[in-house]
């Protein structure tokens, strides 16, 4: 997904005017650039998106909003969770708005204060889509995680999402149109004009025919959820989905629900890169499969390596994996980890081409299998947030890939009650360690965590929380990219001698 998004634009253009005027300026009589680095400082608006999140009566779907606290942020600001209308999805791109449903009158979760997470429950099929705001000091890293658990049925077990930010390009390797699959895409329009959505599926021999050519509308504040075996006739274990946008500005997701190993939701993989990350899978893997698509007009060859936790593997029969242009690809990969926490790195043997990538994780045997899924995932960056974070059911992994690096670690106060807790680990370099995450003293209710790069190379990271039956192999995985907290502005200072030119 593109990391630059229309709410950080006008964050930084709202930055921009409290910071000065614009100069413009000759460089000096030595030649030298006497340009300031740009300062980094808070967003001033925050807009995220969250999925229905489910069709089963069975479910129980918990939401945890989370703003840490930001030096520098506006000491005034709110955030504010509305209900998305659930419209009927035109194919038409020149034709009209879709109609929305009736809105719920509250949301389940009120956004409380930066420092503080917030939970709130629902229950049932009819819980609608969520459309929220945050403005000043609530939107510097505002982190909403929906998490819901089904006890049978197609896509049983833990399903759980963050919040995305609104965007208009996104890829979802992983996806499939088999018959043992029911997936989803979702699209929910925050803004108060009409976006139209192209959607294109990328099967093993290419693209593959669908009825969306035209595009699909989603009305202002609207969710749309469209079943991709109804897009396509082409029935497909591995598929690629690449969502973009017209017009206007979407947040999107995949739900994929199978009734074997259960479901989870697939969010929009890093950017198309030539080396890619995918951190955290499980220690207790019992099979993984890699997805992959290169979106350009050359084939790429990628060497396969596990960051374990003593250094770089590379998996026995699975050292290179070949990548067709505008062909997904998929690879087994087994029980990769073996015991062991790992992350998958993807590098290139040769020349460097684009390629976006995801894995299907299961956990668990026969009827306890579950499964989740892994994108290939931008770092940590300066600060990521997981909002929802039980004891005894959360795994921290983090990965650097390259040199060591130092994170700290903070556990916020629990929604019920409880003090924060810090801890700082030194991850060495090419390897994946499951991180003892501290746990806030007192905790009551659940927590959210806080990490930060601290020093050395680039950290990745993902969370894994398990079900609260021991008996059930029920998980759910999120990586963990920089929240976006901050934005760079560069320093400007007033400038009159432009006026003399």
């Amino acid at each position: 997904m593109k990391r630059t998004t229309l709410s950080l634009i006008a964050g930084t253009a709202a930055l921009a005017a409290v910071t000065g005027f614009a100069a413009v300026s000759t460089p000096d009589a030595t030649g030298a650039d006497t340009a300031e680095p740009a300062a980094r400082l808070p967003v001033e608006r925050t807009t995220l998106s969250c999925p229905a999140p489910s069709t089963s009566d069975l479910a129980e779907t918990a939401y945890t909003s989370f703003t840490p606290v930001v030096k520098g942020a506006d000491e005034k600001g709110e955030a504010a969770l509305t209900t998305a209308a659930a419209g009927a999805a035109s194919g038409d791109a020149e034709g009209g708005e879709a109609e929305g449903g009736e809105k719920p009158e509250k949301p389940v979760v009120q956004p409380g204060a930066p420092g503080v997470p917030v939970a709130g429950k629902t229950s049932g099929a009819e819980t609608p889509a969520l459309i929220g705001t945050a403005t000043g000091s609530h939107a510097p890293g505002w982190t909403v995680q929906q998490t819901t658990e089904v006890a049978a049925g197609t896509g049983r077990g833990l399903q759980g999402v963050d919040c995305a930010a609104p965007d208009t390009e996104f890829w979802f390797p992983g996806a499939a149109t088999a018959a043992d699959r029911t997936d989803y895409v979702h699209l929910t329009n925050p803004d108060d004009s009409a976006a139209v959505v192209d959607i294109e599926l990328y099967g093993k021999d290419g693209a593959l025919k669908t009825t969306v050519a035209d595009g699909v509308t989603v009305a202002p504040h609207a969710s749309e959820a469209l079943l991709l075996s109804t897009l396509t006739d082409v029935k497909e274990p591995d598929v690629t989905v690449h969502v973009t946008v017209r017009s206007g500005r979407v947040g999107a997701a995949v739900q994929a629900l199978s009734d074997k190993t259960g479901g989870d939701w697939l969010t929009a993989a890093a950017d198309p890169a030539g080396e890619l990350v995918l951190p955290g899978i499980p220690d207790d893997a019992t099979a993984v499969r890699l997805v992959l698509f290169t979106p350009g007009g050359t084939d790429a060859d990628l060497k396969v390596r596990l960051a374990s936790p003593t250094g770089p593997i590379t998996p026995a029969g699975n050292e290179t994996v070949h990548v067709k242009s505008g062909m997904t690809t998929g690879i087994d990969l087994g029980e990769v980890t073996r015991g062991e926490a790992g992350s998958l790195m993807l590098t290139p043997t040769g020349r460097s081409v684009p390629v976006v990538a995801a894995v299907r994780v299961v956990r668990g045997e026969g009827a306890e299998q579950e499964s989740a899924f892994i994108p290939a995932a931008h770092p940590v960056g300066a600060r990521a947030t997981s909002a929802d974070n039980r004891a005894k059911s959360t795994t921290l992994s983090l990965t650097a890939p390259g040199r060591a690096a130092k994170v700290k670690v903070t556990a916020s106060a629990g929604t019920e009650g409880g003090t924060t807790a810090t801890r700082t680990y030194t991850i060495k370099g090419g390897t994946t360690q499951d991180v003892e995450a501290p746990v806030p003293a007192g905790l009551e209710g659940t927590y959210a965590l806080t990490v930060e790069t601290v020093s050395g190379g680039p950290v990745y990271g993902s969370r894994t929380l398990t079900g609260q039956d021991d008996d059930v192999a029920s998980f759910t995985v999120q990586t963990l990219p920089d929240d976006r907290g901050t934005v760079a502005v560069p320093n400007a200072d007033e400038d009159l001698a432009v006026l003399q030119r």
